[in-house]
């Protein structure tokens, strides 16, 4: 299995290796939220649009608010990769817990990429994991940072992942929702207190509570990112 490489060489290193400068990849980032996700494939040398169907005045990049399906459904073929992080909120331990109800858009969503004929990732948290399929896992240890949190990981499209070595988890989580003890890593779900410190932490400085609980830690994606230049770049030819 493949560990997680240094992210040493920029966009641009890649971009010219073959002797050529070419235009940075297209990336649509669907379902977007703050834009945990988009800020690391942003660092990996991608050219990012995010599309989500509520306002996110904090996303960094080029942003379309709308329906997420219904924008890939028209628009999906001009990206050159696309990321969608349907609502995990159906899937959740916590929403389970208060029974609240939210929809499960991963089948609905994977429809939708699949007729894009572009290569593609679908996140989200553990309790989707038997609608996933053959998911890859990451987590932050992965890439030293002072955190757990699982996501898992579907590609298609002619994308694949390998699934890297998991250090073993040696550090106590705080409770979840509560401020984190010395020692301890935090869990940043909920209502939790300590926001600096999750950002920090997560490497999302821009973001509040809503979208830290949420996100999806910027040096994940850089991970997927880096991989897809390794994999489908010869192949992208970059999307018009």
């Amino acid at each position: 299995m493949t560990q997680p490489r240094a992210f040493s060489e920029g966009p641009s290193a890649l971009a010219t290796r073959s002797g050529r400068i070419l235009p940075r990849p297209r990336l649509l980032d669907l379902f977007s939220c703050q834009g945990g996700a988009a800020k690391g494939y942003a660092d990996a040398g991608f050219d990012v649009t995010g599309v989500d169907i509520a306002p996110q005045p904090r996303y960094p990049f080029r942003f379309v608010r709308e329906d997420a399906i219904a924008f890939v459904l028209e628009h999906g073929a001009e990206f050159d990769f696309i990321h969608a992080s349907p609502p995990c909120q159906h899937d959740s331990e916590c929403q389970r817990i208060q029974g609240n109800a939210h929809p499960d858009l991963i089948g609905p969503t994977r429809a939708a990429l699949e007729l894009t004929g572009r290569p593609w990732v679908i996140e989200n948290v553990r309790g989707a994991v038997p609608k996933l399929r053959r998911p890859v896992m990451l987590c932050g240890q992965m890439f030293g940072l002072a955190n757990y949190r699982h996501r898992y990981f579907e590609t298609g499209g002619g994308f694949t992942l390998t699934q890297p070595q998991h250090p073993a988890h040696l550090v106590p989580q705080a409770k979840m929702g509560r401020p984190v003890p010395p020692g301890h890593y935090g869990q940043f779900v909920g209502n939790f207190s300590g926001v600096a410190l999750a950002r920090k932490v997560l490497g999302v400085p821009w973001m509040n509570r809503d979208g830290i609980r949420e996100c999806v830690p910027p040096a994940y994606t850089e991970f997927i990112g880096w991989a897809v230049f390794a994999d489908q770049v010869p192949a992208l030819g970059v999307a018009a």
